[in-house]
């Protein structure tokens, strides 16, 4: 069986991610999708409106044939670290190719983006460096970079968010795995950062917002979706009473870092030169978590990296602990979160060939990138009631979903 891999977080599935997977598996002639997707936490440093097993199963209902788990550790982090994970794991899985998304839509431009940053990657890193030292953040930092070694007019515009992904995911590729073939499909009619909807496409940010302003479907959220997604959303809302965003989190962020020596605040990844101190002195005067992240936020700590350091203390991601994971050299194990037909084919064709555990329960191996994945699901579903929290961390040690 052919497999083609596409790496997501679905937050929630949209009408633009499936066709995004349809052009994938019509790019790749392929028999088997799997999706390799974060779980509770995000790139961006948010909880997911709702949790990883109704997003999974939304994903299957539509056309995902196989659903794995992207580790925490790699998933609240960086492009480069995002992407090494996802590329990683997929290609011990086998696929063949992987599609993403990307506001270019032409795969060789990517290569030649490569290409190009690779003969001036010298000058590039002194440039960014030396914009980092001056205060600037990382995007800002990059985007200056990319001027200073003259990318090409033809190339890729590496300020856009999915191009930004999608070159880490090629440079991932060629370096980890040269035989997969990358793949693009261009976004249509919605952009990644867009907070209105203007059609059946919509960017999940826009539609996240429709969602959490009133906390009910409106017509404009109801179109941009499949039905399955929206079953999916109202059965977890009625199960749990509420849709998960940063503010419901916000008294026990501010009693954690209220009640966190500095000294302890120092060892929590992300927290450096000296934020303990602003995160300290700032979070006494908010009494909501945007008014918060308002007063935190600078030229060089930028909104994204302030919410992935703040999901850090919250789950209590310490910098030796970050750092010794994110150094391995792949990822320790493969967890499958859901499969239809084609999918558990697909596994049971391929799972002896791999060179890493394949799991469908955390309790079938220990290690400690399990352990902080228990730790993420104890922090995402301490917003619910008594009933429902026991319930569902329980749930983290139960099998995959199967259709």
């Amino acid at each position: 069986m052919k497999a083609c891999g596409v790496i997501v977080e679905y937050n929630p599935f949209h009408n633009g991610h499936r066709f995004h997977l349809e052009q994938s598996r019509q790019q790749s002639r392929a028999d088997c999708l799997i999706a390799i997707m974060s779980g509770n936490f995000l790139q961006r440093g948010e909880p997911a409106i709702m949790d990883k097993w109704h997003r999974a199963e939304a994903a299957l209902q539509s056309e995902a044939d196989l659903v794995l788990e992207l580790p925490y550790i790699y998933a609240v982090e960086h492009s480069d670290y995002f992407s090494q994970g996802a590329v990683q794991t997929l290609s011990e899985m086998g696929v063949e190719a992987i599609c993403f998304g990307s506001e270019s839509g032409e795969i060789s431009q990517f290569l030649e983006a490569h290409e190009h940053l690779k003969r001036n990657e010298g000058l590039f890193n002194e440039t960014v460096k030396k914009q980092l030292s001056e205060g600037l953040s990382f995007p800002e930092a990059s985007r200056l970079g990319y001027k200073a070694i003259d990318l090409p007019a033809e190339s890729i515009d590496l300020t856009q968010p999915n191009n930004i992904l999608g070159y880490s995911y090629v440079k991932q590729i060629l370096l980890y795995n040269d035989k997969i073939v990358p793949m693009t499909v261009k976004r249509t009619n919605s952009h990644y950062h867009d907070d209105t909807i203007t059609g059946d496409i919509a960017s999940a940010t826009s539609i996240r917002k429709e969602l959490l302003k009133d906390h009910c479907f409106t017509e404009n959220a109801s179109r941009s979706m499949p039905k399955d997604t929206k079953d999916q959303l109202s059965k977890y809302r009625e199960r749990t009473h509420l849709w998960h965003e940063w503010e419901r989190y916000f008294h026990f962020l501010q009693y954690k870092i209220l009640t966190t020596p500095e000294s302890e605040l120092r060892k929590i990844h992300g927290v450096d030169e000296g934020l303990e101190h602003r995160l300290k002195r700032t979070i006494k005067r908010s009494a909501t978590f945007d008014a918060f992240m308002e007063a935190l936020k600078t030229k060089r700590y930028t909104w994204t990296r302030l919410q992935r350091t703040l999901v850090h203390i919250l789950i209590g991601t310490g910098k030796e602990e970050a750092s010794s994971l994110l150094r391995l050299p792949q990822p320790p194990y493969a967890r499958v979160l859901g499969m239809n037909k084609i999918g558990r084919e697909y596994l049971n064709t391929y799972k002896k060939q791999m060179q890493i555990p394949l799991i469908t329960q955390p309790q079938q191996m220990e290690h400690s990138m399990l352990d902080l994945e228990e730790r993420a699901a104890t922090a995402y579903y301490s917003v619910l009631d008594a009933e429902n929290r026991v319930d569902m961390l329980q749930r983290e040690f139960g099998p995959p979903i199967r259709i």
